[in-house]
């Protein structure tokens, strides 16, 4: 069972991202604060659980948190700062976002950008460590699949109801065959001819 705390007395918010990797539509990212010794032995990295297992969990998640927040980067200004820095404003956006000040912020993976002056700690693979690591994830993840699947009615020959913005085969020919959206992140599909 993941943990419901890293410090064991101060009020921690939990943030992951999703949408990385992706060649198309934003980066998003969540923050979740839980309530002290909070368990939920369902919580998980949500690359592990099912798309109906996260749309329960997502739910869940909003009804026994403390606080929580979902927030989004664009492809343009994932073009104009890159991914990385992209992410870390789409984190900052939704602890700016939270009606609870968390005293710790709980970050997934290993590098940051300090949030004003509230300490954190990266932890690897955090999402399958801490409860509220993987809420974040949860909810980053869910919000950015109903955003791509929102998308995809308007572009489907992009087949985003089923990559949702990731690299797949079909996806990477259809940009050679078709070109790239308004959706689209110019600085990843640059150079997609070389990497196909």
């Amino acid at each position: 069972m993941l943990s419901s705390s890293f410090s064991g007395h101060l009020i921690e918010a939990g943030c992951d991202e999703a949408g990385r990797g992706c060649l198309a539509g934003p980066v998003f990212a969540a923050a979740v604060i839980f309530p002290s010794y909070y368990v939920n032995p369902f919580l998980n990295d949500s690359k592990k659980l099912s798309s109906k297992q996260r749309t329960v969990l997502r739910q869940q998640i909003q009804n026994d948190a403390l606080a929580w927040a979902v927030a989004s980067v664009g492809n343009h200004e994932i073009d104009q700062i890159n991914i990385l820095q992209a992410s870390f404003l789409a984190m900052h956006q939704t602890l700016d976002k939270l009606t609870t000040r968390p005293q710790l912020i709980l970050v997934d993976g290993n590098r940051f950008k300090p949030y004003k002056n509230i300490d954190h700690e990266c932890i690897v693979k955090g999402d399958g460590k801490f409860l509220s690591i993987a809420a974040a994830s949860i909810l980053a993840k869910t919000y950015r699949d109903d955003f791509m699947l929102e998308l995809d009615r308007q572009y489907p020959e992009y087949f985003w109801k089923r990559n949702n913005g990731y690299p797949t085969l079909h996806h990477r020919n259809a940009v050679l065959e078709r070109g790239l959206s308004p959706h689209h992140r110019k600085s990843f599909t640059v150079q997609l001819k070389i990497k196909l």
